[in-house]
């Protein structure tokens, strides 16, 4: 298959997202590549983020709808999509520049690569010019779980058929769900991947697993059950080094 003939779909989740969902919606818009079907899942806002992502006619679908969660509304858009690659793109995240998706399709040109992960910089919430912290993923090895690795998962793109082969977020997990679900595929399941080391996305600081003491605990609880759910054993300082990893980020930006 030539890169030029990908299918892709974007799932985008929001909730109350009128502040920052429109960077969000044209940065998808101003794509380059042409195939790309854009799916907002909306958690009945009560704020005007429905009626500006009407304003967006590059949507392919939108649906506003109760969920039991970020993770269940992602598998709603994901059962929604129809395009051969799928990625994962907050409402309060957006692409670092219009080429984003046409270098990921060069990358799934390749008939063997089945995922893909970039870097991504963490901006301020108010002036997303400004960059806190840079998240420099690096190549996968299979060693790298266990020493606290994980790629951004905004950046992280999918085939459908791994999706359909190895299942969707597992949403008994509240925070860790995107964790587990690449800790199943890459690890667990040895999916071929591609990394491409560049900036790809732009996430605004304040993530719901990095908000409070009480979040974090609450992250490495969920991060430990994503071993045991796909019968993998951690090292002793497995999930310590995980939210250590991210000093790193501040000396990289």
């Amino acid at each position: 298959m030539s890169s030029e003939s990908i299918r892709f779909s974007i799932i985008t989740v929001s909730y109350n997202s009128a502040e920052t969902i429109g960077q969000t919606l044209a940065s998808v818009q101003q794509q380059d590549y042409p195939h790309i079907e854009h799916i907002v899942i909306d958690g009945l806002s009560k704020d005007n983020t429905v009626e500006l992502v009407r304003q967006f006619p590059h949507v392919s679908k939108l649906l506003s709808e109760k969920d039991e969660g970020t993770y269940d509304a992602m598998n709603k858009g994901i059962r929604m999509s129809s395009g051969d690659i799928i990625g994962i793109l907050n409402s309060d995240d957006f692409y670092a520049e219009p080429g984003v998706i046409a270098k990921v399709a060069a990358v799934f040109a390749d008939p063997h690569i089945d995922a893909c992960y970039a870097d991504l910089q963490y901006v301020d919430w108010k002036d997303t010019r400004k960059v806190v912290r840079t998240w420099k993923s690096g190549p996968f090895a299979t060693r790298s779980f266990y020493w606290g690795w994980m790629p951004p998962h905004p950046t992280f793109f999918v085939r459908r058929t791994v999706y359909d082969r190895l299942g969707l977020f597992d949403t008994r997990l509240k925070t860790a769900a995107d964790y587990e679900m690449m800790l199943r595929i890459l690890l667990k399941h040895q999916v071929h991947a591609r990394y491409i080391p560049e900036v790809m996305v732009k996430m605004r600081t304040g993530g719901m697993s990095n908000a409070s003491v009480i979040h974090r605990l609450r992250a490495n609880k969920e991060d430990r059950l994503a071993w045991k759910l796909n019968g993998i054993q951690p090292y002793f300082f497995t999930l310590y080094m995980k939210p250590l990893r991210k000093i790193t980020q501040f000396i990289t930006r």
